[in-house]
């Protein structure tokens, strides 16, 4: 501590100033003063440089009022120009594109498009791959501008909304098992084939099964048989005429072929062979073709 003196004296009297046997300097000198402005000067040095690097990646990262870069911020949302790529997981609610350019998702393994209920699992997936397009829903439908379903497809059926099924493929369409149709029509100066290569083919209509053509001729080819029935009514064959050039012919009364008259007979079963025409019927003559 300091300790200070007073002394009184008269007039005139001469004293001496005793010496100040505890003297302190007040302030910072020497080596002290010098390390304590260099560090002052060391920190404004390293605020200038933060300050010149914080608007220099303000300037690079394009960074505004508005948004940063070709990110801007609307009040619709977030607004994306040019190309991005995410590397983690993007959660939103809608993604579209402006009015004057496409939607483009692009990957170089696939894309994948989940949607989940509230507990998180798994209740539809889109996803594109390489080599083929899979979609996992408990229903598949593709609808038109309108609103019309054109293609649905589920579990139980598929099914075809349009007026027109067109298969354009030269091969044609392949059934494994039976297709229900209203009609079977081929395009204009095309033919139209059903063909079965190892199994029988067969159609079936409750009402009656109608087969034309207006511009051409009916084939039905067959390695075995062709059947042509009917379970309540009759068959008809309507036309100029009818030819059977290959029916067996029955043995009858030579007389009988000089004048070039056949008669159709039918066995049991349904076979058809020529009898020779007479005055009366020789079906009963020639039934032997039908053993």
């Amino acid at each position: 501590m300091v300790r200070e003196e007073y002394t009184t004296a008269t007039e005139g009297a001469r004293l001496e100033r005793p010496e100040d046997q505890y003297f302190y300097k007040i302030g910072i000198y020497g080596w002290r003063k010098r390390c304590l402005y260099l560090f002052v000067l060391l920190l404004l040095v390293i605020l200038v440089v933060n300050l010149a690097l914080t608007i220099w990646i303000l300037k690079v990262m394009w960074f505004f009022p508005t948004g940063m870069g070709h990110l801007l911020v609307t009040k619709d949302g977030l607004r994306l120009e040019g190309e991005s790529e995410f590397l983690f997981p993007l959660y939103v609610r809608e993604i579209r594109s402006r009015m004057d350019s496409s939607l483009l998702l692009q990957s170089t393994q696939n894309v994948t498009v989940n949607a989940r209920n509230s507990e998180g699992e798994v209740t539809g997936r889109l996803k594109v791959g390489p080599q083929m397009v899979e979609v996992q829903n408990q229903q598949f439908q593709i609808n038109s501008k309108d609103g019309k379903p054109l293609f649905t497809a589920d579990e139980k059926e598929v099914a075809v909304g349009t007026g027109r099924l067109r298969v354009t493929g030269p091969e044609g369409a392949l059934f494994e098992h039976s297709a229900e149709t209203p009609l079977v029509q081929a395009d204009p100066f095309q033919e139209l084939r059903l063909e079965s290569p190892t199994r029988s083919l067969s159609m079936n209509a409750p009402r009656g099964v109608h087969i034309k053509a207006r511009a051409g001729n009916i084939e039905a080819l067959s390695q075995m048989d062709i059947r042509l029935g009917s379970s309540d009514g009759m068959l008809v064959l309507d036309t100029e005429t009818v030819r059977l050039p290959k029916l067996t012919q029955g043995t009858g009364d030579p007389a009988g072929i000089s004048q070039g008259l056949y008669e159709i007979c039918a066995c049991p079963d349904g076979k058809l062979y020529l009898s020779v025409a007479a005055v009366g019927t020789t079906c009963q003559e020639n039934s032997h073709v039908c053993l």
